[in-house]
């Protein structure tokens, strides 16, 4: 079984990856690494599946879960919204317009990212690639307990700790001399290795069984 966890960052990607007993990190420029790789599933911390309003019931559930911090779940994207647009004032506009949620300045900019996952997926659909969400991953780890900011040191430590309970040995070195020079954050590096976790052992989904797929047929489910 060889999994692989990405999480995105302004440069690309961290691509975490799990084969058996041995853990290793990557940088790629763009998801399409993925299809250079002989990968049995994959997992990403990114929207997979979008409905037209931008309401979808896993975001719900995702948000639900982790209360009290529900904001750590980004929901709300469409795919018009960048399609159309190239500020989010005027596709903000556009949503009150129609009756819809407006997104975060956080949702927006992480856009190019959600595009360039759309494609992808719809065009290498032989490959199991999930939706998967590392704050998910990490309440399960820590037993359901909710964990302080990863932006904060207490909040950094303590996923490191659950990270190195669950097999990932070599964080102080990716943390500094593997992440040193990419643009990649301390978080970033510790989220891929939970989608990796999601990807390589998933502890559940939400929704469960019957998730409904978009108008491309994409299923709307959150892996953890």
């Amino acid at each position: 079984m060889i999994a692989v966890g990405l999480d995105g960052f302004r440069n690309g990607w961290v691509a975490v990856t799990i084969d058996g007993d041995q853990r290793s990190i990557a940088f790629p420029p763009n998801v399409s690494w993925l299809a250079t790789r002989d990968v049995h599933r994959a997992a990403i911390d990114i929207p997979i599946g979008m409905t037209e309003d931008g309401d979808r019931l896993c975001d719900r559930l995702a948000r639900a879960q982790l209360k009290p911090h529900g904001a750590r779940v980004f929901s709300g994207a469409r795919r018009w919204l960048w399609d159309k647009f190239d500020d989010p004032a005027s596709a903000n506009r556009e949503a009150v317009r129609r009756g819809e949620t407006r997104i975060s300045l956080q949702l927006w900019h992480i856009g190019a990212k959600i595009m360039e996952v759309d494609a992808f997926i719809r065009t290498h659909r032989h490959l199991d690639l999930r939706e998967a969400h590392p704050e998910l991953v990490f309440l399960r780890l820590n037993a359901g307990k909710p964990l302080p900011s990863k932006h904060s040191e207490e909040g950094l430590a303590l996923r490191r700790v659950l990270l190195g309970a669950n097999g990932f040995s070599d964080l102080d070195d990716w943390l500094t001399i593997r992440r040193r020079g990419t643009g990649a954050k301390r978080d970033d590096v510790l989220d891929a290795c939970a989608v990796a976790l999601a990807a390589n052992a998933p502890g559940g989904a939400l929704p469960g069984a019957n998730a409904k797929r978009d108008a491309y047929g994409l299923p709307m489910q959150i892996w953890f």
